[in-house]
């Protein structure tokens, strides 16, 4: 059974930061690509950033304040968000390459 699990969300002053990790459990991990994307209720899921052995890439809202990484041996990938906005505030979850399963999500909120 394929499991991703969200966590690191949390409350957030602007300009501040935080880490998000997802732990991939019951599938391969190293050879798939992992993405990053965020959902405001009642508005449509939007990429945000994706790494595979081609490369990374960044949703232009997000570029040079948003870093992706993952470590395989951890079968975990990790968004670090800087200079966060209150743009910035929504669900994030990730996913794997060809598999349509997504966790519960993690709650980011970016507020004064």
């Amino acid at each position: 059974q394929v499991q991703l699990v969200e966590s690191g969300g949390g409350l957030v002053q602007p300009g501040g930061s935080l880490r998000l990790s997802c732990v991939v459990s019951g599938t391969t991990f190293s050879s798939k690509a992992m993405s990053w994307f965020r959902q405001v209720p009642g508005k449509q899921r939007e990429w945000v950033a994706g790494i595979s052995s081609a490369g990374i890439g960044y949703a232009d809202s997000v570029k040079g304040r948003f870093t992706i990484s993952r470590d395989n041996a951890k079968k975990t990938v990790y968004l670090q968000m800087n200079s966060l906005k209150p743009e910035d505030t929504s669900v994030y979850y990730c996913k794997a390459q060809g598999l349509e399963v997504w966790g519960q999500g993690t709650l980011v909120t970016v507020s004064s």
